[in-house]
């Protein structure tokens, strides 16, 4: 038998309007607030409520993909792999006459690098570029109304191909040499990945950009990439923030989901998944990649994940983990909510046992989700409230994080040397954040840090401009803490420090030159301190992932950014949680490897999200590795009667103290529920016509629940006071 499944909706009714005309043509971005990608036609599995639908594929059947989402009220985009996808016939001289199996990427075995089956990646020339186009427009004539280019996507291990060879020649003017033969190699066949994406997605935005100034068209582009710290341990090269910079990339969709984040990484000498932690660095490292650029970014959150081998318990305690992580980043407030819906309420897990053993999506977890892909759309607050350690602290990136994970001298295999720094910081309850090197010159983009944090270890500025930015901000007050050995293979590959003139052993040099911080006159102290201007210069003489990797490895560095934060003028604060109020709605978590303390308790009247009954709670204990989405009931609208949360769609019809009457839809059975602030006890409850008994009312939260089983085709439902 089914569990009951409640539906909590709390939206302004502006919003729902949205809802009734979402039936295409010019988009307007308020109306976009959650997404999902599908490669499968209009069904009651997918019908998730959400406001855009983006189709997958450019194959023959796409244009009446778009058109049965789009009868169903969606807007309707369009996403296609930029690295892989099903074009065989590209591959197989089938579209131009030529086979391009040189095009493959490869190993130095010579292996072919599948995707999957006969997917392949590919080593982007300008010709497959044509080639994406050609399917580009079928999608345009399809009228929708953004293109997704999806994971441009290099491996470390790759660049052997002919097609590799050819380009090298082009772009160097010398010679291929094998990526792994030396470390100089390794980084320019890095450097060499990076562009040919950055290339190919330039080559399709201008042919969106050159349609839409032919026809008057407003179609967007996107791209839904993994976070620069994912591929970095994943090994994989892509050109990350240069994106922002492409001619028609209107922002990014944030890769960041349970198989991403549950990559184990090392803290205090143990190597374990940290889904929470790791999503909060990912989805922060996204956010600042975007930030003060112009572009937006959408952040995914999957219910389940690529791997069909785990249960649900494991997908759903990942997914709220993930889940809550992307919530702690109030500037961002439009989320992917599920990539291919019908592999989460349509298939069985997991899949490594016998088939009558895999089991269905559980209804209380079908609910939930629900309840909270809803929710998702009523993010953007301007009520934002944190409760946490102290704030301004960030840790720099680079994307040259990508290029040194080749041999023969690869960095850390588990990226010690960014999350030897961000660990610690976070684990205290520090809401640290990533911060992209390549964007430290874009005014104001530092004014939120006080505190930065930065090694040369396992990556590199990629031009010099980031240094003058960084020596500004310090004389302005910054206090800026440096952890480097100065012992990292790659800081002789060629580059701008040691060429043209400059003639610096490592970028680390020509940083302090810039601050005017000379090492030699401290006579071997360590760490060293320097005033520089009104801010701070310390450089710790250790390699961050050397500290991650031992236990309490972290205590000299912990002591150093306490008096950073001194010098800042900033009062150090740790906590073992993490909370974040965002209008109505609560966020928290629990640290799992944070510092002891009593739990941080709330008390009130509150609802969570990931409760699929939505009981009424009037206490909540924030201990370590709980995670909460809570609705303040203190803090919601008198207004009533009023939806406060829901599991379906819910489009309102008729609302006055005598009658509430809405339409209702959601994912084919799965059950729901609706709960309502209402000030007086229904006399009657009807859907499509029916009356229905599985309503409950309590007079002291003056609160109503309504309980039914989903379905997609749209029905009325009638409360009557």
């Amino acid at each position: 038998m089914h569990r009951v499944i409640y539906l909590i909706f709390f939206l302004p009714l502006s919003l729902f309007a949205a809802d009734l005309t979402g039936s295409g043509g010019d988009t307007n971005l308020d109306a976009e607030r959650t997404c999902f990608q599908t490669s499968a036609p209009f069904s009651g599995y997918g019908d998730i409520g959400a406001d855009v639908a983006i189709v997958y594929g450019i194959g023959k059947d796409l244009p009446g993909r778009v058109r049965g989402w789009r009868r169903h009220g969606y807007h309707v985009q369009m996403m296609t792999g930029s690295a892989w996808g099903g074009y065989g016939d590209y591959l197989d001289g089938k579209w131009d006459g030529t086979k391009h199996w040189d095009e493959v990427q490869t190993d130095s075995q010579g292996a072919l690098h599948s995707h999957g089956g006969d997917i392949y990646y590919m080593c982007p020339g300008t010709n497959f570029g044509n080639y994406l186009c050609t399917g580009i427009q079928r999608a345009l004539d399809a009228k929708v109304e953004a293109i997704y280019l999806e994971e441009p996507e290099y491996w470390v291990q790759d660049g052997y191909s002919a097609g590799f060879k050819r380009e090298w020649k082009n772009f160097y003017g010398e010679d291929w040499q094998a990526p792994d033969s030396s470390v100089d190699a390794q980084w320019r066949a890095s450097k060499l990945k990076y562009f040919l994406y950055r290339r190919l997605l330039q080559q399709v935005f201008d042919y969106v950009r050159a349609y839409n100034h032919r026809t008057g068209s407003h179609v967007r582009c996107y791209v839904p990439t993994h976070s620069l710290l994912n591929y970095s341990q994943w090994r994989i090269v892509s050109p990350e923030s240069s994106l922002a910079r492409l001619n028609g990339c209107n922002g990014y969709i944030a890769q960041v989901w349970t198989g991403t984040s549950r990559t184990p990484n090392m803290y205090h000498g143990k190597l374990k998944e940290r889904t929470f932690e790791t999503a909060f660095l990912e989805y922060g490292v996204m956010q600042n990649l975007v930030r003060a650029t112009g572009r937006s970014v959408w952040y995914l959150n999957d219910p389940v994940e690529d791997n069909p081998n785990h249960d649900w318990p494991d997908y759903q305690r990942n997914w709220e983990s993930t889940l809550t992580a992307s919530l702690f980043q109030p500037e961002v407030s439009r989320y992917e909510v599920a990539p291919w819906p019908e592999r989460v309420f349509g298939r069985s897990y997991p899949r490594s046992v016998a088939p009558e053993d895999r089991k269905p999506i559980p209804p209380a977890y079908a609910t939930e989700l629900q309840v909270v892909f809803n929710s998702l759309k009523n993010m953007k607050q301007d009520d934002v409230q944190w409760d946490c350690g102290t704030p301004g602290l960030g840790v720099l990136v680079s994307d040259s994080l990508m290029f040194e994970r080749g041999g023969p001298s690869p960095s850390d295999p588990n990226l010690g040397h960014i999350y030897g720094m961000a660990m610690p910081l976070l684990m205290r309850g520090m809401p640290v954040t990533p911060v992209q090197l390549e964007n430290v010159a874009i005014p104001h983009y530092l004014d939120p840090f006080h505190v930065l944090f930065l090694t040369y270890d396992g990556m590199k500025p990629l031009s010099p401009e980031p240094h003058a930015a960084l020596a500004d901000w310090v004389r302005q007050g910054g206090a800026l803490v440096v952890c480097d050995d100065d012992a990292d293979p790659f800081d002789s590959v060629r580059e701008w420090w040691n060429g043209n003139g400059l003639h610096f052993q490592t970028p680390r040099e020509d940083l302090f030159e810039r601050l005017g911080f000379n090492p030699r006159a401290a006579n071997g102290a360590t760490p060293l301190i320097a005033r520089v201007g009104e801010g701070t210069v310390m450089w710790l003489r250790e390699n961050p992932a050397q500290m991650a990797n031992t236990p309490n490895g972290d205590s000299e560095f912990i002591e150093l950014a306490k008096q950073a934060a001194s010098e800042a003028h900033m009062e150090w604060d740790e906590k073992n949680y993490l909370m974040l109020r965002r209008g109505p709605y609560i966020v928290a978590a629990g640290l799992d490897d944070s510092i002891g303390g009593a739990p941080r308790v709330l008390r009130g009247h509150f609802v969570n999200l990931f409760d699929s009954e939505l009981k009424v709670r009037n206490q909540i204990a924030i201990s370590p590795g709980s995670r909460f989405y809570l609705l303040d009931l203190d803090r919601v609208s008198s207004d009533a009667p009023r939806v406060l949360a829901s599991a379906c769609r819910v489009i309102p019809i008729t609302r006055n103290p005598k009658k509430f009457s809405m339409f209702v839809e959601g994912v084919t059975n799965t059950p729901a529920i609706v709960l309502v602030k209402s000030d007086t006890a229904p006399r009657s409850v009807k859907l499509g016509g029916k009356k229905i008994a599985t309503f409950k009312y309590s007079a002291d939260d003056q609160l109503l629940w309504i309980q039914f089983e989903n379905n997609a085709e749209r029905r009325k439902l009638s409360i009557v006071f």
